[in-house]
């Protein structure tokens, strides 16, 4: 019959039925609750999902956008009565709005007086969309590359939209973008004692504050603290009085730059002035303690004067050299020749001015002030170049990170590509573009020379050109970021190819296509504790940001203000 079950085990023992009936009530019992955390779960990760969707910018237009919560007494962003516990009586906590990043505090108010201002300094509507984004600066041992790619969002939340005339409450800031830089020298140690500089203009210009270069002038002479960083400035004055001189002293040397004013002689053809300059910078009283004496313009900028004096500490200054750059037009180089265009500097050895100054005399003769007329009146640069190559065996040394910037129309194809160019021009306005390098070289004192115009692409489609714009690609980026966007083009005479040679074949401009909208740096300021912000502004009637049907690619203006923090100090 086969061994028997021990009786305690057996079906009819009421202690085991109920040990069975417990048993399944607990399987039972757990697959339900099973089923309920698999559902909460389901829910959670789809409420997750939709909060992701709703922070991803697939499309500008789609983007998120809502009212910043107003500021109301005892009330809610919606209207409703704030309770003062949350729901089963406990507490209700209160938001973080200030984040402390060790010395540095993230804080995501809104500041109405601010915003108001900005809305009447930059002519925007009083509704306006607005957003505020910190940056972590971690400076390392790496090499400085054109794009840098970040994995985290530029968006950290939706965008608000504030009106002017109300109040906000504060929200609470995401976390920071983090971005590694190299370990670039920051402007405040640069040492220009190598150098002395001659430009000639009027008081006019001078003095005018649209286009005086004296905030220019105290980024590359200076320490950025008042001081001067070695460097020295011989400015002629074209017909000044004396008042005028003292006034160009006194404005110029309580900046911190070492200056010695002058009058220029306005009997002096504009061409010969310019030569000029040679002999009063070679005569100088302080050339003997000089390497390079540097003609250039009053629109004439050094954005990275470290990278500068190492480049020129590989020349030898004991030798007669002629250095500068072409224009990056072709049309020019036929028309006035294969020369040094003063606008991005023209620097001369000792020696070489030695020999220009020995031959002034005979370099200035009405003879040759004619053959410099190439149709557009006499040319200093070309009285400059025949002055050295018929009175020496030197020919130009070229400099192709010195920028002539010869360029017409929207200037971001050249600023946004990610170069670190070694000087700047024509940046005024006028018949040339518009630029504010002054404001776009302010973060150099947080992150190091060489982030001024670094990009760095964000992994939804932002691409910061650090000081010059914040650029959105709702399409997704399918180019060659490495090569230039054709945003601008030649003078008269622009056969397509033009600019070729100096930049390469440029790939297409995105204007009116769609596929782009930026927003353009107009300020920034460099703060006590070394943080620096810069105000970064789009407005929706921008010809540039148009779809190809011609509708805007946004319905309303807009501000982006980033603030970048310094790396903290061990």
């Amino acid at each position: 019959m086969g061994a028997k079950l021990p009786r305690h085990f057996r079906m009819r023992n009421p202690f085991f039925r109920g040990l069975v009936l417990t048993v399944a009530l607990l399987v039972v019992g757990g697959m339900l609750l099973r089923s309920d955390m698999k559902a909460t779960t389901m829910k959670t990760a789809a409420s997750a999902g939709q909060a992701l969707i709703l922070q991803k910018p697939f499309n500008w237009n789609n983007k998120p956008k809502v009212e910043a919560p107003v500021e109301q007494d005892g009330a809610q962003a919606d209207g409703t009565q704030a309770d003062a516990t949350e729901a089963e009586g406990t507490q209700a906590e209160d938001v973080p709005t200030a984040i402390s990043n060790s010395s540095h505090v993230m804080t995501c108010d809104y500041d109405m007086e601010k915003l108001k201002q900005w809305q009447k300094l930059y002519h925007l509507e009083e509704t306006f969309e607005y957003m505020k984004r910190y940056i972590q600066i971690s400076r390392n041992d790496i090499p400085r590359k054109s794009v840098t790619k970040l994995d985290q969002n530029f968006l950290g939340d939706a965008v608000k939209v504030v009106d002017v005339n109300k109040q906000y409450q504060a929200d609470t800031c995401p976390e920071p973008l983090r971005v590694p830089v190299t370990k670039s020298p920051f402007p405040s140690t640069a040492n220009a004692s190598d150098f002395m500089f001659g430009v000639s203009t009027t008081y006019k210009r001078f003095s005018d504050p649209r286009t005086s270069p004296i905030n220019e002038w105290s980024y590359w002479l200076t320490d950025g603290k008042g001081h001067s960083n070695g460097g020295k400035l011989v400015l002629m004055l074209l017909d000044a009085s004396d008042a005028e001189l003292e006034a160009a002293y006194t404005k110029i040397t309580t900046a911190g730059i070492d200056v010695d004013v002058y009058r220029s002689d306005s009997s002096l053809i504009m061409a010969v002035r310019y030569l000029t300059l040679v002999p009063q910078l070679y005569n100088h009283p302080e050339r003997p303690s000089k390497k390079w004496l540097v003609i250039c313009d009053d629109d004439t900028f050094f954005p990275s004067f470290h990278a500068l004096a190492d480049r020129f500490a590989d020349y030898d200054d004991t030798t007669p050299m002629y250095i500068g750059t072409f224009s990056e037009d072709v049309n020019n180089i036929a028309r006035h020749g294969s020369q040094a265009f003063g606008g991005a500097g023209v620097f001369l050895s000792i020696p070489m001015a030695s020999i220009i100054t020995e031959k002034y005399d005979s370099c200035r003769t009405d003879r040759k002030i004619y053959e410099t007329d190439t149709g557009w009146g006499p040319q200093g640069d070309i009285l400059l170049r025949k002055c050295i190559y018929e009175n020496s065996e030197v020919k130009l040394t070229l400099l192709r990170d010195l920028w002539q910037l010869d360029l017409l129309g929207d200037p971001s194809g050249f600023y946004e590509s990610g170069i670190k160019p070694l000087s700047l021009h024509h940046y005024r306005g006028g018949i040339w573009h518009v630029a504010h390098p002054w404001h776009y070289t302010k973060v150099a004192h947080a992150c190091g020379e060489d982030c001024t115009l670094q990009r760095f692409r964000t992994a939804d489609d932002f691409v910061i050109a650090n000081g010059f714009s914040v650029a959105y690609y709702p399409r997704g980026i399918d180019f060659d970021l490495g090569q230039f966007e054709a945003t601008f083009h030649a003078a008269p005479e622009n056969r397509g190819w033009n600019l070729d040679f100096m930049m390469g074949p440029q790939r297409p401009s995105l204007h009116g296509t769609g596929r782009k909208i930026s927003w353009d740096l107009q300020n920034a300021t460099l703060h006590e504790d070394g943080s620096v912000s810069q105000v970064y502004v789009c407005r929706k009637d921008d010809w540039r940001w148009k779809n190809p049907d011609g509708s805007r690619m946004n319905e309303r203006d807009g501000i982006m203000e980033l603030v970048w923090l310094p790396e903290e100090k061990e």
